[in-house]
């Protein structure tokens, strides 16, 4: 493959971060296969007085699952961006979840109101953590030991987007590419 579709490739111009760079290392793990659909996610967080910005690029294919970050460096003195590019079979592939959000369900699909945020969360297994936290008996003025409590997470990958930061069409794009997510990881 030598260049990316056009609309993947206009996704990723248009987020204005580094494109040539981001295309560039999504082209040889694509291969020579079809894209049979894409999300770009472009994020900037304030880090005290820098603004650091991150892409991540989300490509589907027949086979596979192919996760592409960019974050600027942190090399002191010098101005980087690196990209990491995770190819996961869609065989490997063990949850694919969607959380939607609507602000006044009662009016749903009405006028101005509809899904406000959505998260979708991919899980293949190479990424485990444990919350452990202090377990409690819900009275606030009780000063018992109830020991710990203990979370065993596993998620590889989570996007969260929202109609006030990334755009009503962005969530849209996010619920659309999670459902063909989870029809083809089935």
């Amino acid at each position: 493959m030598s260049a990316l579709p056009p609309d993947l490739s206009a996704a990723i111009v248009a987020s204005g971060y580094f494109p040539e760079f981001v295309e560039a290392t999504l082209i040889p793990a694509i291969g020579d296969e079809e894209v049979v659909d894409s999300l770009v996610h472009h994020e900037a967080t304030f880090d005290t007085n820098e603004l650091r910005r991150h892409i991540t690029v989300l490509v589907l294919t027949p086979t596979r699952f192919i996760v592409a970050h960019t974050d600027d460096g942190d090399q002191p003195g010098s101005h980087q961006a690196l990209t990491t590019v995770e190819s996961v079979s869609l065989r490997q592939i063990r949850s694919v979840a969607l959380t939607q959000v609507a602000a006044n369900p009662e009016r749903f699909g009405r006028g101005r109101h509809g899904t406000t945020e959505t998260w979708l969360v991919v899980n293949w297994g190479a990424v485990r953590r444990v919350e452990v936290e202090p377990a409690t008996c819900g009275d606030p003025s009780c000063e018992a030991d109830h020991g710990w409590t203990a979370q065993d997470l596993s998620d590889d990958l989570t996007v969260r987007m929202s109609a006030a930061a990334d755009g009503p069409a962005a969530v849209g794009g996010l619920v659309r590419f999670a459902s063909v997510v989870q029809r083809a990881a089935v």
